[in-house]
């Protein structure tokens, strides 16, 4: 059975988080699709052309160490940019999708351009402020020497891009259920994301 659950929204609005606690309950496969883009920008930080970068991806690029980190963050949100790149990594979320048994696909696009049919189309959100501030704590815990201010720059300047760009902007579908995670509990709002998703099957 094809399930498509997409779920789009800005950074560290919670969305990785709720895609991996539906894919893990309900049985499903889960592409983190910004992993896609902070690989081929790795690979570009070390040389290579975005597009040929792009072209070549394979499963195993996105096991390499450090692309979490906010230099492949930065890379990944610069070379998702350019419509080239979009386009070499739709086949690969695509066939992902299409994966017999369901599956949840997390990013920028994926209830807009990769899966605009999606039994399921959620969209995670929260003020900058809020993601900032979460984005501060994971990244100050992980040893990394960072400012409240800087962080909240950089999660401003990330938004601005992916909002602005020419080539499938970060939007929410017009048909999308729409959570607001600012004044949420992580396990709240995966519950209101399983809700959703339950209904769905139930059709």
């Amino acid at each position: 059975m094809i399930f498509t659950v997409a779920i789009d929204g800005p950074a560290a609005a919670g969305k990785g988080t709720i895609s991996r606690a539906i894919a893990a309950r309900f049985g499903l496969r889960h592409l983190d699709t910004g992993l896609l883009y902070r690989a081929v920008g790795r690979k570009v930080l070390e040389g290579a052309e975005p597009v040929a970068a792009a072209r070549a991806l394979v499963p195993e690029d996105l096991n390499v160490p450090g692309l979490r980190g906010s230099e492949a963050a930065a890379a990944a949100s610069q070379v998702a940019t350019i419509a080239d790149v979009r386009a070499a990594l739709v086949d690969f979320q695509r066939d992902f999708a299409r994966f017999d048994g369901g599956a949840v696909l997390d990013g920028r696009d994926i209830c807009t351009v990769i899966c605009p049919d999606a039994a399921v189309k959620l969209y995670v959100t929260a003020s900058p402020e809020v993601r900032a501030e979460r984005r501060f704590l994971e990244l100050s815990q992980a040893g990394a020497d960072v400012t409240r201010d800087g962080v909240l720059q950089d999660v401003l300047a990330r938004d601005a891009r992916d909002m602005g760009r020419a080539e499938a902007p970060l939007v929410a579908a017009a048909d999308a259920v729409v959570i607001d995670t600012s004044d949420m509990a992580i396990d709240e709002a995966v519950e209101r994301a399983a809700d959703v998703v339950a209904a769905a099957r139930k059709d």
